[in-house]
């Protein structure tokens, strides 16, 4: 049985992977971390891991990326063994770094989309990118959320941009507005727009414009479920796993 604790419990995405972790008899939540207090599910909940005082496997972090710093994230877990999921979004350059660094003594997975089908999705656009830049295709991303969403662009739209560039030898830059910038579209170059509004709980659309033909790959996402499912696939995976870091490409190989 694995053993994990939830930081951000009484959120959507908190209060979506309880009811998933309730009904598999491979996992169960021993404890909670919010400063909205305690919930339905049974399980104690504490304003800041530091006062957990339940033995655990593994932490899923669905908060912010300050939570991190907040929650002395990386030091508890290596002293007290807990491996990390981390499915935030918006870490900045400096917090990637230090992410990096920690999983040389902790295992942690982080990715910024949770969904199986996001995780096809990077490998097919990396194919797609490797065959139709060097043919002139122009590839752009177009992504859709709701109106809560804080960061922009997300951190899924991020990722496709790098696998894509990843078999690009890293040559394309990202171009996240052309509104100021009067000038024909360079050829090394991901257009990478943001569309805000609503209840879309997310959407993202690659799209490789070439002459006279257009290829288009689109994931939607109707509930949160998607990705509630990926956390608790990854918790499940990651406990007891040695220090690294992994990716959803290890969860579903």
């Amino acid at each position: 049985m694995t053993r994990m604790i939830m930081c951000g419990c009484n959120g959507k995405m908190g209060r979506n992977i309880s009811e998933i972790v309730a009904a598999d008899p491979e996992i169960e939540i021993v404890a909670g971390v919010d400063k909205a207090g305690s919930n339905t599910f049974g399980y104690p909940v504490f304003s800041n891991l530091k006062q957990v005082d339940v033995p655990a496997d593994v932490v899923v972090d669905f908060t912010r990326p300050e939570a991190l710093e907040d929650n002395d994230m990386f030091r508890l877990a290596k002293e007290r063994g807990y491996a990390l999921v981390l499915c935030s979004t918006g870490y900045s350059e400096e917090e990637i770094v230090r992410i990096n660094k920690a999983s040389e003594e902790i295992a942690i997975l982080r990715s910024a989309n949770m969904s199986l089908g996001i995780n096809l999705l990077l490998k097919l656009v990396a194919e797609a990118a490797e065959l139709l830049c060097k043919e002139g295709f122009d590839p752009e991303i177009v992504e859709r959320h709701h109106n809560q969403k804080v960061d922009a662009p997300s951190g899924t739209a991020l990722a496709l941009a790098d696998s894509m560039n990843s078999v690009l030898n890293n040559e394309y830059d990202y171009k996240y507005d052309r509104h100021s910038v009067r000038e024909k579209r360079p050829v090394k170059e991901i257009g990478i727009s943001a569309v805000r509004g609503g209840n879309i709980v997310g959407e993202h659309e690659v799209i490789f414009a070439g002459t006279d033909e257009v290829i288009e790959f689109k994931h939607t996402a109707y509930s949160k479920a998607v990705f509630g499912k990926g956390a608790v696939a990854a918790a499940k995976f990651l406990a007891g796993k040695k220090a690294g870091m992994y990716t959803m490409k290890d969860v579903i190989m």
